[in-house]
């Protein structure tokens, strides 16, 4: 058991680093959107209303693209950190380069994202969690570069 002790220390250590920057992802996506993405989540539940339910599913399909693709770039971070401040800087890193990501959706896209999410556009919800995870999984190849 001694022999294990300081891997058990640093697993927990990178978990301790590792869940905060993913919870702080999240709020810092869910806070990109002019609406309130849980409660359209939330509200999906109202089956009498298909609108609901489509705006449901397109945005936790777009927040759930977006938490996937930071957790691929997160999870070689931990890989390829040399330190616990090595993986919460690209940690941060990563969290910037997904919200700019859904930034250039937004302008590249002749859609408005953030209008056609919420109509129900699942489509639209789809790919941008498409984008969201191609761009996680390409931060996670460039952080083991």
């Amino acid at each position: 058991m001694n022999v294990q002790l300081p891997n058990i220390i640093n697993f927990l250590m990178y978990l301790i680093t590792a869940i905060p920057l993913l919870v702080f992802g999240i709020y810092v996506f869910i806070r990109t959107t002019p609406y309130d993405d849980f409660a359209i989540i939330r509200s999906g539940g109202e089956v009498e209303d298909a609108g609901h339910v489509d705006a449901a599913i397109a945005t936790a399909l777009d927040i759930g693209g977006k938490v996937l693709g930071l957790t691929l770039a997160i999870a070689s971070a931990i890989c390829h950190a040399v330190n616990i401040m090595d993986l919460f800087l690209w940690g941060i890193i990563s969290i910037i380069v997904e919200v700019l990501v859904f930034c250039l959706l937004r302008w590249i896209v002749p859609l408005n994202v953030i209008e056609e999410i919420p109509k129900g556009n699942i489509s639209v919800g789809m790919f941008s969690a498409t984008l969201s995870t191609a761009s996680g999984l390409l931060l996670a190849a460039l952080l083991s570069y």
